[in-house]
């Protein structure tokens, strides 16, 4: 099949100002601008007019070898993003949050994981049915993955704007979070692993062997950084072998330990977090991300969509992934923050700090779609869950500022030590919710 590079490049330009038009109107409408970009991708793709009998199948309507282009480039894409994350991970927030943050943390991945994968059980012929066919258990059980993920952006702004960011309160709902995705990253590459029917006990060892390889190389990584940092302070080649360790990490993750390869970049990110060229590194990442690879992420989430086997109950199934996305978060986080000594109040306002999804919950789809269940005709036997997951994104980014200020209504402000609200500002621009450490576009 020929491939032509010059409907490669008009694609990229349909692409790029599409998603930044749209990323700016969800903007100015209060929500993320990855859901903006997600449906830009929608519109300008086959995704929907292939559906409507007309003689237009959208904007872009690539061929195979086109989309596998398109599809490297989203690659890149979601490794630059979880890169970034990683390099916001606060390594010394992760030491000293505490017992509280950890188990908060680790109920807002277990509680919604497991109610996620029994409302798509109900949802695939009935839990009994699921649990006994290993297809549909593993669909199923990336249904619940998805919402594990928690976006910190929209809560960081919320939290500042009531001026309760450097609280015990605030300070507890950020630690929680950044470590709700770590542990999320690696429930993910378990279940991609087991997913490819590995051995649960050689996919753990290899699991082990991943985060040990990570760290010891990593340590040795931290030196060079440092020493580079040092000598060569704010220049470009540092983010270059920064961006370098990135893909070498995504690569060995996937390649040699089975791991998903957005866990290898979050991993390289985390070793060369905190370091005094951190920042730097992290808003060249930014720029070079959000300019070009980032929105064709997002973008081809939308553009791949395959909406031929869209049913009604898909509706139903959307409205209850919803509810369970925000239930399983409020009674999760809530409960254990009510255990480790919170007022009742404060308690619920965790969990509602901690309902907001964005970029991390689309990379898992991305990451994971394979699991998807189809019958050999290619009709959809388990769940699709692109449609459920923008909605997830949408109601969410709606929801979680309102709940937080309708909790925290004259809430008494308890300030907390060691607190720098400077350190998650670039947090909210990773997730689209907020531009402020990269450049006015």
């Amino acid at each position: 099949m020929e491939f032509d590079v010059l409907r490669i490049v008009f694609y990229l330009a349909v692409i790029l100002f599409s998603t930044k038009a749209f990323g700016m109107l969800t903007r100015k409408l209060g929500l993320p601008q990855v859901a903006g970009m997600v449906i830009a991708g929608l519109l300008i793709g086959p995704a929907i007019f292939s559906q409507i009998p007309i003689p237009f199948n959208g904007i872009i309507n690539p061929t195979e070898i086109e989309m596998d282009v398109l599809k490297t480039f989203s690659q890149i894409g979601v490794i630059l993003i979880l890169f970034s994350s990683g390099l916001e991970t606060n390594l010394n927030d992760l030491k000293t949050s505490g017992f509280a943050s950890s188990m908060i943390a680790l109920a807002g991945v277990v509680m919604p994981l497991g109610l996620g994968t029994l409302t798509a059980a109900l949802f695939m012929g009935g839990i009994p049915e699921t649990f006994g066919n290993t297809g549909k258990l593993m669909n199923a059980i990336f249904v619940g993955a998805i919402l594990t993920a928690t976006s910190v952006g929209i809560t960081v702004e919320t939290l500042r704007e009531l001026g309760k960011l450097n609280t015990k309160l605030g300070t507890t709902i950020l630690s929680a979070a950044i470590i709700d995705d770590v542990i999320g990253i690696i429930v993910l590459s378990l279940i991609t692993s087991l997913g490819g029917g590995s051995n649960p006990v050689v996919t753990l060892l290899k699991a082990a062997g991943f985060f040990l390889f990570s760290i010891g190389l990593g340590i040795v990584m931290r030196i060079i950084f440092r020493w580079i940092s040092k000598k060569y302070p704010h220049k470009r080649r540092t983010s270059i072998f920064a961006l370098s360790m990135a893909f070498v990490y995504a690569f060995c993750a996937e390649e040699f330990f089975g791991i998903a390869a957005i866990t290898g970049a979050y991993m390289a990110g985390v070793m060369l977090s905190g370091l005094s060229d951190t920042k730097f590194v992290d808003k060249k990442i930014l720029v070079n991300g959000y300019m070009i690879f980032s929105p064709i992420f997002f973008a081809f989430i939308g553009i791949s969509a395959d909406f031929s086997n869209f049913r009604p109950e898909d509706i139903w199934f959307a409205a209850a992934f919803v509810f369970v996305g925000i239930i399983a978060k409020i009674i999760g986080c809530g409960s254990v923050a009510k255990m480790v000594k919170f007022s009742l109040k404060d308690s619920v306002a965790v969990g509602c700090g901690m309902i907001a999804r964005g970029e991390v919950a689309l990379a898992v789809y991305s990451t994971a779609a394979w699991l998807i269940l189809y019958n050999s005709d290619g009709s959809l036997l388990g769940i699709d869950p692109l449609f459920a997951t923008i909605m997830l994104i949408i109601t969410t980014s709606v929801l979680c500022p309102i709940l937080l200020k309708v909790m925290l209504k004259d809430h008494s402000v308890e300030p907390h030590l060691n607190v720098n609200a400077e350190d998650y500002v670039s947090v909210a621009a990773k997730s689209g919710d907020n531009d402020t450490s990269v450049p006015d576009r």
